[in-house]
């Protein structure tokens, strides 16, 4: 069953316990500051916005979702199935990611891949029949669990800003690969989520110095 987000007290025990399990967190977590909200509603919407977001700037992921959702409103797989290739083309959609939307979307109508589902399974079982499905990668599946199933222990390891966050955290020569990197992460068990949350935000400033 999916937990619900991350905030408060629950937060805070697992800011506590990574602090105790990592020195580098323990001296890191006071300096990033809150950890914004992330989370997101499950269901198609969500787990297609992930999709679109792969490979584009923010920006631009932001004004073709703004569009795709004022051409649905709401945006449900049936909705979208019903854009054809120029409308799809017009809000901003690759060629590739229209097929991977209009995959996904079939992929519910017609009963392939239920998303309520999910909830009922691990982590590795969630993100197996995520995979199923076509432009659905092992990395988009863990986003997924991590954002809108709060799983409280999903690791993206392929994420390239938390290869990055990883080496300045850890003060790496060089950067670590995605196994080095599930390796490093071990002791931050049962909290990669929270701990990937932190590197996130670590990365997306500037080296910070203790003051």
């Amino acid at each position: 069953m999916a937990a619900g987000e991350f905030k408060g007290k629950r937060l805070q025990r697992a800011l506590d316990e990574l602090a105790a399990a990592d020195a580098d967190f323990a001296r890191t977590i006071p300096l990033v500051g809150a950890l914004p909200s992330r989370a997101r509603t499950a269901g198609f919407g969500s787990l297609l916005n992930i999709i679109v977001a792969q490979q584009v700037s923010t920006a631009s992921a932001r004004a073709i979702w703004a569009r795709l959702e004022a051409a649905t409103d709401p945006l449900t797989p049936d909705r979208f199935l019903a854009l054809d290739e120029p409308a799809l083309k017009a809000i901003g959609l690759s060629r590739q990611k229209m097929a991977y939307g209009r995959a996904l979307a079939a992929d519910l109508v017609e009963g392939r891949l239920d998303l309520d589902a999910l909830a009922d399974l691990t982590d590795e079982e969630a993100i197996a029949a995520l995979v199923k499905a076509k432009g659905v990668g092992r990395w988009t599946a863990e986003v997924y669990l991590l954002f809108c199933l709060n799983r409280p222990d999903v690791l993206p390891a392929d994420d390239l800003a938390l290869l990055i966050a990883a080496q300045r955290l850890k003060g790496l020569a060089a950067r670590p690969s995605a196994a080095q990197f599930r390796v490093l992460a071990e002791p931050w068990r049962p909290w990669r989520s929270i701990a990937a949350r932190l590197l996130w935000q670590l990365y997306r400033q500037p080296p910070l110095e203790a003051g």
